[in-house]
């Protein structure tokens, strides 16, 4: 059956793809590109960390690309099933990416061996031994950050799953990581790639609406109830649960809380508020020109915590934002799925697959707004991958994603403290509120793990 966008984000998968279950795995084995191209010894080595339905499709995502190859993956878990929420099926974890990656290179006449595609638990013998040019991080949001950084050391580029970090100060960490590294850093907010995100940017940027002075990002509810069986296991085999929870508190092993559902709980991830706003958001900052800088104020007007302990993020919310200029912003579950921005002469809609204005005209092809013109890409990996060939920035780097998600760091801080929050985005602190920056500002990881990478060997 097709699958909808609420609870799931299923559509996150790559534009292309169905979204019909099991569909878009198979899809890209027939699409890696005869190696012909790109001589063997020119490609650009991958390796992929986190194995799940996310770096399953992104494995998809950089076999359909001749000029790389992808020589290594890693997970914590051996072999899981798609929860039955998900229908019977495909599996994910090790084995099946290994057999997955294998099987595509096998079916081209690429000139090279389908084997040899090293397999790792940790994912620092990843980074160290099998050693690719670049690393391709889609594991949960709590492991983001310090997979992020343990590449940038070694001096990777990485590939970032969104949102770019858990917690606000790995935010910070990884975007002066990447600038003092140098690195390439793609964060997954594949909207940016999208023509018909870009066709609205470059329609508000170049003043079709006037004066912007509202918008409203509308991003799906987070779970009400549990979303699996929420009986307490002693572990699973093939599953390192201990190098699965890493920095974050070791939680009670559940199905409910685990793959697929990790986000609800605040020690892995922000819930579908985060799970989100880094698309979404991602595209109203861009809009308004606000992608390098920030709101000015935020405030929580809803937070409604689910009814089950088992998870402890908003299950409806609104976070009311101020930027400079008099705009307007609602971050909400009860806005209408995707984004609206009005100004004085018009607004204008979008969401994946649709896009609706005030001025039909505006959606013409043969109308030309201005001047002002956001990058075409091809794709948002093929994005990444030219850069990392041209050492170019990226068209979603770790700044712009960094600050796109950071209205959803204020939020839970604005939630927790019960008032409204100032914001200098230039300096990036709450004026005159020390508890707000003690918050906001807040890493404490478990032992032995730290960003720093300096611990023991866990």
């Amino acid at each position: 059956a097709a699958m909808t966008e609420t609870h799931t984000g299923l559509t996150r998968r790559q534009f292309g793809f169905s979204a019909l279950a099991g569909v878009a795995s198979m899809s890209a084995i027939g699409r890696v590109r005869a190696a012909g191209a790109v001589a063997p010894s020119d490609q650009i080595t991958v390796g992929v960390v986190g194995l799940g339905s996310r770096g399953f499709n992104l494995i998809d995502d950089f076999l359909g690309e001749e000029s790389c190859r992808i020589i290594a993956l890693c997970d914590v878990d051996e072999l899981h099933y798609r929860d039955l929420v998900w229908g019977k099926g495909r599996g994910f974890g090790r084995i099946p990416a290994q057999q997955h990656v294998s099987q595509a290179y096998a079916r081209v006449k690429s000139g090279t061996p389908a084997e040899g595609i090293q397999v790792y638990s940790d994912f620092r013998e990843l980074i160290s031994q099998a050693s690719p040019d670049v690393v391709v991080v889609a594991t949960p949001d709590h492991w983001h950050a310090v997979c992020t950084m343990e590449s940038l050391r070694a001096g990777k580029d990485v590939y970032c799953e969104k949102p770019v970090t858990h917690l606000f100060a790995e935010g910070r960490a990884i975007v002066d990581a990447v600038a003092s590294q140098k690195a390439v850093f793609q964060t997954g907010s594949q909207q940016r790639s999208d023509p018909l995100f870009r066709k609205v940017v470059n329609l508000v940027r170049n003043g079709v609406l006037g004066d912007v002075h509202t918008v409203e990002v509308g991003l799906p509810p987070g779970y009400e109830k549990p979303m699996g069986d929420t009986a307490i296991l002693t572990g699973r085999d093939g599953l390192d649960y201990d190098f699965w929870c890493g920095p974050a508190p070791k939680l009670p092993l559940m199905r409910a809380r685990h793959h697929r559902w990790w986000r609800g709980h605040r020690a892995f991830g922000g819930g579908v508020l985060m799970d989100w706003i880094g698309h979404h958001n991602d595209i109203a900052h861009w809009a308004i020109g606000a992608e390098r800088s920030g709101p000015t104020s935020i405030e929580v007007t809803e937070w409604s915590l689910p009814q089950t302990d088992v998870y402890n993020t908003p299950h409806h919310y609104t976070i009311a934002c101020q930027y400079a200029g008099g705009i307007q912003s609602t971050i909400s579950s009860r806005n209408q799925e995707g984004l609206k921005i009005m100004g004085t002469d018009g607004w204008i809609f979008v969401r994946r697959g649709q896009v609706k204005a005030s001025n039909s005209k505006w959606l013409e092809d043969a109308f030309h707004p201005g001047t002002f013109r956001v990058p075409s890409v091809k794709s948002h990996v093929a994005d990444f991958l030219e850069c990392v060939r041209t050492r170019q920035e990226c068209i979603a780097p770790a700044e712009i994603a960094h600050r796109s998600i950071t209205p959803g760091h204020l939020g839970y801080v604005a939630a927790e403290l019960g008032r409204k929050l100032q914001w200098n985005a230039a300096t990036q602190v709450v004026s005159d509120d020390a508890a707000a920056n003690q918050l906001l500002n807040q890493m404490a990881y478990r032992q032995p793990w730290t960003l720093s990478g300096e611990q023991d060997s866990a």
